[in-house]
Protein backbone atom coordinates (compact mmCIF):
# COMPACT_ATOMS: atom_id res chain seq x y z
CA UNK A 1 0.00 0.00 0.00
CA UNK A 2 1.30 3.10 -0.96
CA UNK A 3 -0.05 5.65 1.18
CA UNK A 4 1.93 9.55 1.16
CA UNK A 5 4.77 7.66 -0.62
CA UNK A 6 5.61 8.06 -4.56
CA UNK A 7 3.54 5.64 -6.76
CA UNK A 8 5.42 3.51 -9.32
CA UNK A 9 3.96 4.31 -12.68
CA UNK A 10 4.29 2.65 -16.32
CA UNK A 11 4.40 -0.88 -17.68
CA UNK A 12 7.31 -2.51 -15.02
CA UNK A 13 5.05 -5.99 -14.85
CA UNK A 14 3.61 -5.93 -18.67
CA UNK A 15 4.61 -9.94 -18.81
CA UNK A 16 4.15 -11.25 -15.47
CA UNK A 17 0.32 -10.01 -15.89
CA UNK A 18 0.01 -11.17 -19.69
CA UNK A 19 1.23 -14.70 -18.42
CA UNK A 20 -1.33 -14.44 -15.35
CA UNK A 21 -4.56 -13.93 -17.92
CA UNK A 22 -3.00 -17.28 -19.63
CA UNK A 23 -2.50 -19.26 -16.60
CA UNK A 24 -6.10 -17.76 -15.73
CA UNK A 25 -7.86 -19.09 -18.82
CA UNK A 26 -5.68 -22.64 -18.58
CA UNK A 27 -6.54 -23.04 -15.16
CA UNK A 28 -10.39 -22.10 -15.25
CA UNK A 29 -11.46 -22.66 -18.67
CA UNK A 30 -13.08 -20.62 -21.22
CA UNK A 31 -16.46 -21.64 -19.53
CA UNK A 32 -15.73 -20.81 -16.13
CA UNK A 33 -14.27 -17.62 -17.18
CA UNK A 34 -17.14 -16.19 -18.42
CA UNK A 35 -19.33 -16.77 -15.46
CA UNK A 36 -17.34 -13.87 -13.82
CA UNK A 37 -19.01 -11.53 -17.17
CA UNK A 38 -20.65 -9.15 -14.46
CA UNK A 39 -18.16 -6.65 -12.40
CA UNK A 40 -18.60 -6.53 -8.29
CA UNK A 41 -21.42 -3.49 -8.40
CA UNK A 42 -20.39 -0.04 -6.36
CA UNK A 43 -23.63 -0.46 -4.61
CA UNK A 44 -22.90 -3.94 -3.30
CA UNK A 45 -19.52 -2.97 -1.77
CA UNK A 46 -20.70 0.82 -0.68
CA UNK A 47 -19.45 1.85 2.63
CA UNK A 48 -20.57 5.02 4.77
CA UNK A 49 -18.90 6.42 7.54
CA UNK A 50 -22.03 6.20 9.51
CA UNK A 51 -22.12 2.04 8.83
CA UNK A 52 -20.62 0.09 11.80
CA UNK A 53 -17.49 -0.81 11.30
CA UNK A 54 -17.49 -4.76 11.82
CA UNK A 55 -20.51 -5.41 10.76
CA UNK A 56 -20.08 -3.72 7.59
CA UNK A 57 -16.75 -5.34 6.51
CA UNK A 58 -18.41 -8.43 7.22
CA UNK A 59 -21.23 -7.95 4.89
CA UNK A 60 -18.41 -6.26 2.42
CA UNK A 61 -16.41 -9.59 3.03
CA UNK A 62 -19.63 -11.87 2.27
CA UNK A 63 -20.52 -9.89 -1.16
CA UNK A 64 -16.84 -10.91 -2.61
CA UNK A 65 -17.21 -14.03 -0.95
CA UNK A 66 -20.34 -14.54 -3.14
CA UNK A 67 -18.67 -12.85 -6.28
CA UNK A 68 -15.33 -15.41 -6.27
CA UNK A 69 -18.21 -17.75 -6.11
CA UNK A 70 -17.07 -19.30 -2.58
CA UNK A 71 -19.93 -20.54 -0.65
CA UNK A 72 -18.55 -22.54 1.88
CA UNK A 73 -15.79 -19.82 3.06
CA UNK A 74 -16.33 -17.58 5.50
CA UNK A 75 -14.23 -14.61 6.23
CA UNK A 76 -13.58 -13.57 9.75
CA UNK A 77 -12.21 -9.30 9.23
CA UNK A 78 -10.25 -7.92 12.02
CA UNK A 79 -8.42 -4.48 12.20
CA UNK A 80 -4.73 -3.75 13.13
CA UNK A 81 -1.63 -1.73 12.37
CA UNK A 82 0.64 -3.12 9.73
CA UNK A 83 2.43 -2.05 7.28
CA UNK A 84 0.53 -3.66 4.21
CA UNK A 85 -2.78 -2.62 3.02
CA UNK A 86 -4.54 -6.46 4.58
CA UNK A 87 -3.00 -9.97 5.26
CA UNK A 88 -5.38 -13.16 4.61
CA UNK A 89 -4.15 -16.48 6.20
CA UNK A 90 -4.73 -19.15 3.73
CA UNK A 91 -5.41 -22.13 5.97
CA UNK A 92 -7.29 -25.07 5.05
CA UNK A 93 -10.97 -23.08 5.51
CA UNK A 94 -13.99 -23.28 5.40
CA UNK A 95 -12.68 -19.94 8.03
CA UNK A 96 -10.42 -17.39 6.70
CA UNK A 97 -8.90 -15.00 8.82
CA UNK A 98 -8.61 -11.43 7.54
CA UNK A 99 -6.68 -8.36 8.73
CA UNK A 100 -6.80 -4.70 7.57
CA UNK A 101 -4.88 -2.12 7.89
CA UNK A 102 -6.07 0.46 10.73
CA UNK A 103 -6.32 2.97 8.01
CA UNK A 104 -9.60 1.63 7.15
CA UNK A 105 -11.25 2.44 10.03
CA UNK A 106 -11.36 6.00 8.47
CA UNK A 107 -11.21 5.33 4.97
CA UNK A 108 -14.29 3.03 4.95
CA UNK A 109 -14.63 3.35 0.97
CA UNK A 110 -11.86 1.61 0.22
CA UNK A 111 -12.02 -1.86 2.28
CA UNK A 112 -13.84 -3.36 -0.49
CA UNK A 113 -10.59 -2.68 -2.65
CA UNK A 114 -8.54 -4.34 0.43
CA UNK A 115 -10.99 -7.16 0.43
CA UNK A 116 -11.05 -7.71 -3.43
CA UNK A 117 -7.08 -8.65 -3.69
CA UNK A 118 -7.43 -10.62 -0.24
CA UNK A 119 -10.42 -12.63 -1.65
CA UNK A 120 -8.76 -13.24 -4.41
CA UNK A 121 -5.52 -14.96 -2.61
CA UNK A 122 -8.55 -17.39 -1.67
CA UNK A 123 -10.08 -18.14 -4.86
CA UNK A 124 -6.56 -18.80 -6.41
CA UNK A 125 -5.37 -20.72 -2.64
CA UNK A 126 -8.58 -23.10 -3.39
CA UNK A 127 -7.63 -23.23 -7.13
CA UNK A 128 -3.98 -24.71 -6.38
CA UNK A 129 -3.08 -21.73 -8.84
CA UNK A 130 0.00 -19.82 -7.75
CA UNK A 131 3.41 -18.45 -9.45
CA UNK A 132 6.92 -19.13 -7.53
CA UNK A 133 8.06 -15.92 -5.48
CA UNK A 134 5.63 -13.40 -3.73
CA UNK A 135 5.95 -10.49 -6.89
CA UNK A 136 4.52 -12.47 -9.40
CA UNK A 137 2.20 -14.03 -6.65
CA UNK A 138 1.06 -11.32 -6.16
CA UNK A 139 0.92 -9.86 -9.22
CA UNK A 140 -1.56 -12.89 -10.36
CA UNK A 141 -3.69 -12.09 -7.45
CA UNK A 142 -4.29 -8.40 -8.66
CA UNK A 143 -4.68 -9.43 -12.05
CA UNK A 144 -7.14 -12.28 -10.91
CA UNK A 145 -9.20 -9.84 -8.83
CA UNK A 146 -9.41 -7.35 -11.59
CA UNK A 147 -9.93 -9.64 -14.66
CA UNK A 148 -12.57 -11.50 -12.96
CA UNK A 149 -14.63 -8.32 -11.89
CA UNK A 150 -13.50 -7.33 -8.41
CA UNK A 151 -10.10 -4.97 -9.29
CA UNK A 152 -11.67 -2.14 -10.73
CA UNK A 153 -12.25 -1.37 -6.94
CA UNK A 154 -8.17 -1.68 -6.52
CA UNK A 155 -7.67 1.23 -9.55
CA UNK A 156 -10.98 3.76 -8.21
CA UNK A 157 -8.05 3.40 -4.72
CA UNK A 158 -6.09 5.28 -6.14
CA UNK A 159 -5.88 8.77 -5.74
CA UNK A 160 -2.90 11.39 -5.93
CA UNK A 161 -2.25 15.01 -5.80
CA UNK A 162 0.58 17.23 -5.20
CA UNK A 163 0.62 16.86 -1.27
CA UNK A 164 -0.29 12.55 -0.93
CA UNK A 165 -1.17 9.86 -2.95
CA UNK A 166 -2.43 6.35 -2.18
CA UNK A 167 -2.34 3.17 -3.96
CA UNK A 168 -3.73 -0.24 -3.52
CA UNK A 169 -2.33 -3.07 -4.98
CA UNK A 170 1.32 -4.04 -6.60
CA UNK A 171 0.22 -3.07 -10.21
CA UNK A 172 0.99 0.53 -11.04
CA UNK A 173 -2.22 2.28 -12.66
CA UNK A 174 -1.57 1.69 -15.59
CA UNK A 175 -1.40 -1.64 -15.49
CA UNK A 176 -4.78 -2.24 -13.29
CA UNK A 177 -5.92 0.50 -16.64
CA UNK A 178 -4.63 -2.67 -18.80
CA UNK A 179 -6.13 -5.63 -17.29
CA UNK A 180 -9.34 -3.70 -16.82
CA UNK A 181 -9.39 -2.83 -20.44
CA UNK A 182 -8.69 -6.46 -21.40
CA UNK A 183 -11.63 -7.41 -19.30
CA UNK A 184 -13.65 -4.71 -21.18
CA UNK A 185 -13.10 -5.60 -24.57
CA UNK A 186 -13.34 -9.62 -23.45
CA UNK A 187 -17.20 -8.76 -21.80
CA UNK A 188 -18.26 -5.40 -23.48
CA UNK A 189 -18.38 -3.92 -20.02
CA UNK A 190 -16.97 -0.23 -19.09
CA UNK A 191 -16.45 -0.20 -15.58
CA UNK A 192 -14.88 3.76 -15.90
CA UNK A 193 -18.60 4.73 -15.15
CA UNK A 194 -18.11 3.29 -11.72
CA UNK A 195 -14.76 5.29 -10.76
CA UNK A 196 -14.95 8.11 -8.51
CA UNK A 197 -11.20 8.56 -8.61
CA UNK A 198 -10.26 11.02 -11.66
CA UNK A 199 -6.55 8.95 -11.65
CA UNK A 200 -8.08 6.28 -12.17
CA UNK A 201 -10.00 7.16 -15.08
CA UNK A 202 -6.71 8.81 -16.49
CA UNK A 203 -4.72 5.23 -16.01
CA UNK A 204 -7.90 3.43 -17.29
CA UNK A 205 -7.47 5.16 -20.88
CA UNK A 206 -3.70 4.13 -21.02
CA UNK A 207 -3.93 0.56 -20.51
CA UNK A 208 -6.99 0.34 -23.00
CA UNK A 209 -4.44 2.31 -25.48
CA UNK A 210 -2.06 -0.58 -25.27
CA UNK A 211 -4.83 -3.32 -24.92
CA UNK A 212 -6.47 -1.83 -28.22
CA UNK A 213 -2.50 -1.90 -29.71
CA UNK A 214 -2.48 -5.99 -29.03
CA UNK A 215 -5.32 -6.04 -31.21
CA UNK A 216 -3.22 -4.37 -34.15
CA UNK A 217 -0.16 -5.97 -34.13
CA UNK A 218 0.98 -8.27 -37.02
CA UNK A 219 0.07 -10.69 -38.53
CA UNK A 220 -3.49 -9.24 -37.32
CA UNK A 221 -5.02 -7.56 -40.44
CA UNK A 222 -5.83 -4.51 -37.96
CA UNK A 223 -2.11 -3.95 -37.83
CA UNK A 224 -1.23 -0.36 -39.37
CA UNK A 225 0.76 0.34 -42.15
CA UNK A 226 4.29 0.26 -40.30
CA UNK A 227 3.81 -2.85 -38.75
CA UNK A 228 2.41 -4.45 -42.30
CA UNK A 229 5.33 -3.15 -43.82
CA UNK A 230 7.90 -4.45 -40.74
CA UNK A 231 6.21 -7.61 -41.24
CA UNK A 232 7.01 -8.13 -44.81
CA UNK A 233 10.31 -7.57 -44.60
CA UNK A 234 10.82 -9.91 -41.76
CA UNK A 235 8.86 -12.45 -43.59
CA UNK A 236 11.02 -12.15 -46.59
CA UNK A 237 14.24 -12.23 -44.73
CA UNK A 238 12.92 -15.75 -42.83
CA UNK A 239 11.52 -17.22 -46.75
CA UNK A 240 15.06 -16.38 -47.70
CA UNK A 241 17.14 -17.75 -44.57
CA UNK A 242 15.04 -21.41 -43.84
CA UNK A 243 15.66 -22.32 -41.12
CA UNK A 244 14.82 -18.63 -39.61
CA UNK A 245 18.08 -16.97 -38.41
CA UNK A 246 16.14 -14.91 -35.78
CA UNK A 247 15.05 -17.68 -33.38
CA UNK A 248 11.72 -17.46 -31.34
CA UNK A 249 11.32 -14.71 -28.80
CA UNK A 250 14.86 -13.45 -29.80
CA UNK A 251 13.04 -9.61 -30.75
CA UNK A 252 11.38 -8.31 -28.30
CA UNK A 253 10.36 -5.39 -30.24
CA UNK A 254 8.02 -7.72 -32.40
CA UNK A 255 5.27 -9.80 -31.17
CA UNK A 256 5.74 -12.11 -33.24
CA UNK A 257 8.25 -14.85 -34.76
CA UNK A 258 9.21 -17.31 -37.57
CA UNK A 259 9.75 -21.23 -37.65
CA UNK A 260 9.88 -23.73 -40.49
CA UNK A 261 7.79 -26.61 -40.79
CA UNK A 262 9.23 -29.86 -42.42
CA UNK A 263 5.93 -30.92 -43.70
CA UNK A 264 4.60 -27.65 -45.37
CA UNK A 265 4.83 -23.84 -45.57
CA UNK A 266 6.77 -21.43 -42.82
CA UNK A 267 4.59 -20.75 -40.23
CA UNK A 268 4.44 -17.72 -38.34
CA UNK A 269 3.61 -17.98 -34.11
CA UNK A 270 1.95 -14.88 -32.13
CA UNK A 271 0.22 -14.08 -29.19
CA UNK A 272 -3.55 -13.84 -28.63
CA UNK A 273 -4.63 -10.52 -28.26
CA UNK A 274 -6.97 -11.43 -25.49
CA UNK A 275 -5.73 -14.39 -23.26
CA UNK A 276 -1.52 -14.20 -25.01
CA UNK A 277 -1.30 -17.97 -25.69
CA UNK A 278 0.70 -18.17 -28.53
CA UNK A 279 -1.08 -18.81 -31.98
CA UNK A 280 0.62 -21.03 -35.01
CA UNK A 281 -0.52 -20.49 -38.18
CA UNK A 282 1.29 -21.45 -42.06
CA UNK A 283 2.59 -18.22 -43.90
CA UNK A 284 -0.43 -18.50 -46.59
CA UNK A 285 -1.94 -14.93 -46.76
CA UNK A 286 -5.08 -14.57 -45.13
CA UNK A 287 -5.89 -16.95 -42.50
CA UNK A 288 -8.69 -17.16 -40.10
CA UNK A 289 -7.42 -18.18 -36.76
CA UNK A 290 -9.43 -19.30 -33.61
CA UNK A 291 -7.64 -19.42 -30.02
CA UNK A 292 -8.12 -23.02 -28.59
CA UNK A 293 -7.48 -21.06 -24.84
CA UNK A 294 -10.15 -18.27 -24.98
CA UNK A 295 -11.91 -19.22 -28.54
CA UNK A 296 -11.44 -15.44 -29.95
CA UNK A 297 -11.29 -15.31 -34.47
CA UNK A 298 -8.50 -13.57 -35.42
CA UNK A 299 -8.28 -12.79 -39.01
CA UNK A 300 -5.02 -12.52 -40.28
CA UNK A 301 -2.90 -11.69 -43.18
CA UNK A 302 0.23 -13.89 -42.60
Amino acid sequence: MANGGPVEHGYPHLETVRSAVTALYRRLSYDTVRTFSVSVAPADVAFCDTDDLHLGAQRVAREMVRHYRLPDARLIVGFREMTHAAHVELAAGPEYFVELNDRFRTHRRDIGAALAHEVAHVYLHRLGLSFPGTRDNEILTDTTATYLGAGWLLLDAFREDGASSQKLGYLTPEEFGYVLAKRSLAFAEDPSVWFTSAQAYTAYGKGMTLARRDEQQPPLTAAGWAGRRRYARDRRHAQDHRPPVVPAGARPDVPYSFTPDSHGPLRVSFPCPTCHQRIRVPVRGRVRARCGLCRTVLECDT
